[in-house]
């Protein structure tokens, strides 16, 4: 049986190591806007959406070396969200991953142009993938469903609905609502184009949109809930946020006891959807096992 610790260390270190591959050079006069780009990118994180991308590569028999930009793309696009999440007009956090967030480190309107920049940038890198891949008609469906779920139907359309929702009583319906497209989304979108760039048919690439779908569900679920058990010094940000900022969570609708009910069904569920491709991959089952049990 698979060690899972010392897999997911390596492969961990591998998705980073792609990730930082690609970042600019902190050069020319604009160069504090690319060093703020890097500061976000490398305060760190589980890297778990290039990572989920190239899983679903392999599961599919496909070439890790075509996946890498958009690897770098993914985590681009996931790390800009996260600075303007943490601006004062959104969630008006001042740490993140265990220091500063960049606005707080850089200035506020350097944030901004950080999380500008570093969409912007996901784009160029995703581009030139395309334009070097092997298939680039499998590269050029891969980045439209990135676009796709980063944007007013996917990412921005849930923070959006999220921002409009902010002091009024929310349901689980709501909430799912809102949370499958804030968070689930990018986390579909790398699921969905790791298949597409191995050349999965149609029908296989649905049935990972679902299994991706749970992810990303349970994967917030848990936030949720560590955001009320976890350790601040473990989880790398202030915990109790959520009650700070007044907002309404699947532990203040549903209970802890409920909620950690939930994470357990969707990632069965998943798991199952998973062995239906016949295309058991061991690392992806254990990694939706540990999705369920982390601590930060």
């Amino acid at each position: 049986m698979m060690e899972f610790n010392k897999e997911f260390k390596e492969r961990t270190a591998w998705a980073e190591k792609v990730v930082k591959e690609f970042l600019p050079e902190e050069t020319t006069k604009q160069k504090l806007v690319m060093e703020a780009m890097n500061y976000s990118v490398n305060a760190g994180g589980k890297r778990l959406r290039p990572l989920l991308m190239c899983e679903t590569v392999k599961m599919f028999g496909g070439d890790t070396e075509n996946v890498k930009p958009f690897m770098a793309a993914i985590e681009y696009i996931h790390t800009y969200s996260l600075v303007h999440d943490d601006l004062p007009a959104m969630d008006n956090d001042d740490y993140r991953r265990g220091r500063k967030t960049t606005h707080k480190e850089y200035g506020e309107g350097m944030g901004v142009l950080a999380g500008d920049a570093l969409l912007n940038y996901a784009f160029e890198t995703a581009i030139d993938g395309v334009l070097k891949s092997d298939n680039p008609a499998r590269a050029a469906a891969a980045l439209s469903v990135i676009a796709h779920k980063a944007g007013i139907y996917g990412m921005i359309g849930g923070q959006t609905v999220d921002i409009m929702s902010e002091g009024k009583p929310q349901t689980k319906d709501s909430l799912d609502y809102i949370n499958e497209l804030k968070t689930g989304a990018l986390i579909e979108a790398s699921m969905m184009a790791g298949a597409i760039l191995a050349g999965a048919t149609q029908s296989e690439v649905d049935v990972i949109e679902k299994i991706a779908s749970n992810i990303g569900l349970a994967f917030q679920i848990k936030d949720d809930i560590l955001d009320v058990t976890g350790d601040e010094e473990e989880i790398g940000k202030p915990v109790h946020s959520d009650e700070k900022n007044n907002k309404s969570t699947y532990v203040n609708i549903m209970g802890i006891d409920e909620a950690a009910k939930e994470v357990k069904r969707l990632s069965t569920e998943a798991e199952e959807c998973l062995k239906s491709l016949g295309k058991e991959d061991e690392f992806l089952l254990m990694l939706i096992d540990w999705l369920t049990s982390r601590k930060k």
